[in-house]
């Protein structure tokens, strides 16, 4: 069964089917059904029928739950899987791994080392070849480089029922069970910058920081705040397309002014505080070399 990489799987009378990612545990994840759906309609059908139906996707975060669903949706037969440029935009599928973002030559082309150096230190390239896209925004993770790196372009998000909207709306908006389909990325000649500090090579962000230039126009992205990640527009807007030294020390600045910063167990305020504006230096002044 594609996406299912456990080590074991059983058939319970009944027809329940309990899928084991380490042998002699049970009860781990377990799925009533399973259904690789034809359509977009089927699958939102079938995900709204039942709080309890999901959509499987690499299913590297949901196999390490306990949880017993009742669905499991499958998307291997909407051809989700792919990158492709259209007229003005590139568009990801929801199934694209992010190893296949991390080593298109299609972004690299548009975006430079943005997702290279975004997705290449998250845990390793067989995690990398297993997660997808979809996975990564939909669940909106505070930590995510994905969703960092896509904010500081032109992203939006395609969804099955409410329509292509911003990303940054999208990370707004309440929890809601819609289908996301892919995201689009305004295609333009993008000079990019993506740094991280993290306690170890594949560990999450402590702070994470997107920097990009299109013509004269920055965009920022400060991400493992340790909230979502979020746009700073105020700083970007002060900066001229070739920052001296001393416009660059005030977009610092002004980043810990207009984001707010907080303390978890992998960081203090003040720490983020202070490496934002260090992680944003080095942004800057690796696009403008």
């Amino acid at each position: 069964m594609p996406g299912l990489w456990y080590d074991s799987q059983k058939i319970y009378p009944g027809g329940e089917t309990t899928f084991k990612y380490n042998k002699g545990i049970s009860n781990v994840f377990s799925l009533k059904d399973y259904i690789a759906v034809e359509n977009p309609e089927q699958a939102w059908q079938l995900l709204n029928q039942d709080k309890n139906n999901v959509i499987l996707g690499g299913l590297l975060w949901m196999k390490m739950g306990k949880k017993q669903y009742h669905t499991g949706i499958d998307l291997k037969n909407l051809r989700l899987d792919r990158i492709t440029q259209k007229s003005g935009t590139i568009e990801i599928g929801a199934m694209v791994s992010l190893r296949q973002m991390e080593t298109s030559k299609t972004l690299s082309h548009y975006f430079g080392c943005l997702f290279s150096h975004a997705l290449a230190p998250i845990v390793g390239i067989q995690f990398r070849n297993q997660a997808t896209l979809g996975g990564s925004v939909y669940s909106r993770f505070g930590f995510s480089d994905v969703i960092t790196a896509l904010v500081a372009l032109e992203t939006s998000v395609i969804l099955y029922h409410t329509g292509t909207i911003p990303l940054e709306d999208f990370l707004s908006l309440p929890a809601k069970r819609d289908l996301l389909l892919g995201v689009t990325i305004k295609k333009r000649l993008t000079r990019t910058g993506y740094h991280a500090l993290r306690k170890t090579a594949t560990d999450f962000p402590i702070i994470s920081l997107a920097v990009s230039r299109h013509e004269e126009a920055w965009k920022i992205c400060a991400g493992a705040r340790p909230g979502r990640a979020c746009p700073a527009r105020k700083t970007a807007a002060q900066l001229p397309g070739h920052p001296d030294e001393n416009q660059i020390q005030n977009a610092c600045d002004a980043l810990v002014g207009e984001l707010s910063f907080g303390t978890d167990p992998r960081g203090s305020r003040d720490y983020r505080i202070a490496m934002a504006k260090v992680l944003l230096k080095r942004g800057i002044t690796q696009i403008c070399e």
